[in-house]
């Protein structure tokens, strides 16, 4: 019968798809404090850069922004991989401009 499998080749285990493992830990320890300090960056710098555009939230562009730059100059200084660096200089780039942007339409003031 031609077409058909056998029931040996029907259960046959498929070979399993290997996905990259996304890490920041690069050199093989672990860096709780240093991967923390990078996320923050990279997502504090994201909501500063989307607030920036929004003239009526400069308030909160300028704040999230600054916090951002602060915490991400402290996490580059100590940083352990270059896979955290990267992340970390990707958000402060982001928090720059949304401050920026932030100082640009008002800064601190309501």
């Amino acid at each position: 019968m031609k077409g058909w499998r056998s029931m040996s080749q029907a259960t046959r285990a498929r070979p399993h798809v290997h996905l990259p493992h996304v890490t920041l830990n690069t050199d093989g320890g672990r860096h709780p404090l240093e991967n923390s300090l990078a996320m923050f960056t990279l997502v504090a710098g994201f909501v500063a850069f989307a607030f920036g555009f929004v003239v009526s939230q400069h308030v909160v562009a300028s704040a999230v922004g600054l916090a951002a730059l602060l915490v991400g100059l402290y996490a580059q200084m100590i940083s352990a991989t270059r896979a955290e660096r990267m992340v970390i200089v990707t958000g402060l780039v982001a928090a720059f401009v949304g401050l920026a942007l932030g100082l640009g339409h008002g800064a601190f003031f309501p």
